[in-house]
């Protein structure tokens, strides 16, 4: 459809290809993104959740490319995200060993600087089948900013005070050990890649101020728009698939603005 198809005061859904919905937003209009892209691992292989033997398999975005497909995929549609991001803005992007590695060659290739380097540890990460190999119990989340041809770079918001009063007095440090979604996250359905709400409010209230403009372009359930809403910011996300937008907006009517 590659067009809106929801909006209240706070919240724009747009349901399609972000590829295609991200050239129709205006130059320099976005805040911050938080983009949670495909991780690529769909391989029909198997996996342990909840203590039953699960497939991988999340969809047809999901499955496995070649290394020349994703990091020309990464490169489109983060070459479009930085079009859009206001010269002091920063973008943020979640994955994990699939996939982060691409993305963070695409940002060098694109004049991104990274600012941090953050790991999210889950404290209760789901086991290792194979006994092979360590616990997969972290995902990478790279924060970056646009670097200009005179080699400065923009000038971001960070709320330092915020982040070390929320630290006990301490300076934040880039490993954050944070839960996976709670139950409550998932009455009206889940995305197979749904993101906590604690991770999504640390990440909006770290780099935005009350009112700016945060666009997702890979929204899945809308983690995001929930934790925008909630705490008066404007909301922009894309998602392909119209049975995660038909759950977004289950979750963002229950966001009182």
């Amino acid at each position: 459809m590659n067009k809106e198809y929801f909006t209240d005061n706070y919240v724009k859904l747009y349901l399609g290809d972000c590829l295609k919905i991200l050239k129709k937003i205006p130059e320099k209009s976005i805040d911050v993104i938080f983009a949670d892209p495909p991780y690529f691992l769909s391989s029909n292989g198997v996996s342990c959740h909840a203590g039953k033997q699960v497939s991988v398999n999340k969809g047809d975005w999901d499955k496995t490319i070649t290394i020349k497909e994703k990091l020309n995929f990464n490169t489109k549609w983060l070459k479009e995200c930085r079009r859009i991001l206001k010269d002091n803005g920063t973008i943020w992007i979640s994955g994990t060993l699939h996939n982060i590695y691409s993305v963070g060659v695409a940002l060098e290739k694109l004049d991104f600087s990274i600012i941090n380097n953050i790991t999210w540890q889950k404290p209760n990460p789901s086991p290792n089948l194979s006994c092979r190999c360590f616990t997969n119990s972290t995902e990478t989340i790279l924060w970056a900013r646009k670097k200009f041809s005179n080699n400065k770079k923009g000038k971001h918001y960070f709320n330092y005070k915020l982040m070390k009063e929320l630290n006990n007095n301490h300076q934040m440090k880039d490993v954050w050990l944070l839960n996976l979604p709670k139950k409550d996250e998932k009455k009206y359905g889940k995305h197979p890649t749904q993101k906590p709400i604690s991770l999504l409010t640390r990440i909006i209230e770290a780099s935005t101020k009350e009112n700016d403009v945060v666009l997702d372009p890979f929204c899945g359930s809308s983690t995001t728009g929930v934790v925008c809403k909630e705490l008066k910011r404007y909301y922009i996300g894309i998602e392909i698939d119209k049975e995660y937008v038909d759950l977004s907006i289950k979750r963002l009517n229950d966001i009182k603005s």
